[in-house]
């Protein structure tokens, strides 16, 4: 666990991970909010999403910086991240050393 923070793309690919399940959390919660009429499901799902999602933006902006990435490898780890799945799949194909 401690080779996770000694890195940007440690550090990355942690908060990757967590949003990623963080979000697979709130669309369980969101399916369980429609059909069972309950609103205050994704109150707190919502909010540790929206933490560790800006939290993730931050990281990627430090291991662009940090390794001097291109601007398409940075985008497409954005845009995986806005997709269910897609921070797993740009931690296995883009963040793995």
């Amino acid at each position: 666990m401690s080779n996770f923070f000694s890195s940007s793309l440690g550090r990355l690919r942690l908060v990757g991970i967590l949003e990623g399940i963080s979000y697979i959390v709130l669309l369980v919660c969101t399916t369980i909010k429609y059909t069972m009429n309950r609103p205050e499901f994704t109150k707190v799902p919502g909010m540790i999403h929206g933490a560790l999602f800006i939290l993730f933006v931050l990281v990627l902006i430090d291991a662009h910086i940090t390794y001097r990435w291109s601007w398409q490898k940075s985008a497409i780890a954005f845009l995986a991240s806005l997709v269910p799945f897609g921070n797993f799949w740009a931690d296995i194909k883009l963040f793995r050393d």
